[in-house]
């Protein structure tokens, strides 16, 4: 069976760790050609073109393609659809905006944050926060999935796909572009770091969230922040984990000041080890924490931040 893969592409770059994630995951349906498109997505075609499992890569430009706009995006994957039994992409923001308008166009239903691949038609995805795993059977001609990566392994580099420029799709001119506001930072993104420093209700303010970004830095970490933080004001909303934020898989957490409640729970229990700092014995946190400190904080932080 073919593959359509959407690559996540950022100002003209390959988001290399949620795409090749996305490619092993798409393997075990059949053959991969991924779809790297924007006003400039050269430079991610040839990127992507490296992954080990791509067959072959269609690069897009056209400036209907930038500034992430979903409409002219479907419209060209639409137009493309005929060749593919399955259209997929990693479940990124940009996938979210452009996979449920896909489907709408070839009347199918979308199958979201699939989890694992049961065969050709059937896919697994969790619900009720992470807690149940819900087995998907689809009888639509065309199967139209987001994978969450978080579950997935990145595929290796040393392929050679071959690269092949192909012409956008009639823009629908459903929405234009304003501007852009973009929050510059030194650190690792958050779905992609290695290492995340996650605080939570139990920081108590703003200015003391700064003990968070210390140790984060220390650890060239980056800062997630649990609903209950993002909620009082001490952390931006895009640094939120949990069910209704960003779903990370590092390979060191730490959660700092965090009870643990299902909804953060359902955002990171896919790492690989998890650390928690909290001075109340029963929270729930220690319960998935592979290592527990149960310290205040305020102690326990600094003194770790002198340490390192």
């Amino acid at each position: 069976m073919a593959v359509l893969l959407l690559a996540e592409v950022t100002d003209g770059e390959l988001a290399f760790d949620a795409t090749a994630k996305a490619v092993t995951a798409a393997k075990q349906l059949g053959d991969v050609t991924a779809l790297c498109c924007g006003a400039s997505a050269a430079a991610a075609g040839e990127a992507c073109a490296k992954i080990d499992g791509v067959a072959k890569v269609l690069v897009a430009e056209d400036p209907a393609l930038g500034h992430r706009l979903a409409e002219p995006t479907a419209a060209l994957i639409v137009s493309l659809a005929g060749d593919y039994e399955h259209i997929v992409a990693p479940a990124t923001t940009d996938a979210k905006n452009v996979l449920p308008r896909v489907a709408a166009l070839l009347d199918v239903m979308v199958i979201s944050d699939a989890s694992g691949v049961v065969d050709g038609d059937t896919f697994e995805r969790p619900v009720y926060a992470g807690n149940a795993i819900q087995t998907v059977r689809s009888k639509d001609a065309k199967k139209v999935v987001s994978f969450r990566t978080s579950t997935f392994d990145a595929a290796g580099t040393g392929g050679s796909a071959a690269v092949e420029t192909i012409s956008a799709a009639e823009n629908p001119a459903l929405s234009e572009w304003i501007e852009d506001k973009v929050a510059e930072s030194d650190r690792p993104e958050l779905t992609s770091a290695g290492v995340v420093v996650s605080g939570g209700r139990g920081v108590g303010s703003e200015e003391d969230f700064a003990l968070i970004e210390k140790l984060a830095d220390k650890l060239g970490a980056a800062v997630g922040a649990s609903r209950a933080a993002v909620d009082s004001g001490y952390a931006p909303n895009d640094w939120q984990v949990g069910q209704t934020g960003k779903v990370v898989a590092p390979g060191l957490y730490v959660a700092v000041g965090i009870s643990g409640a299902i909804q953060h729970l359902a955002g990171m229990k896919d790492s690989k080890i998890i650390v928690a700092i909290n001075k109340d014995e029963e929270a729930p946190i220690f319960q998935v924490a592979d290592f527990g400190l149960v310290a205040d904080l305020f102690t326990a932080v600094p003194e770790l931040v002198e340490k390192l």
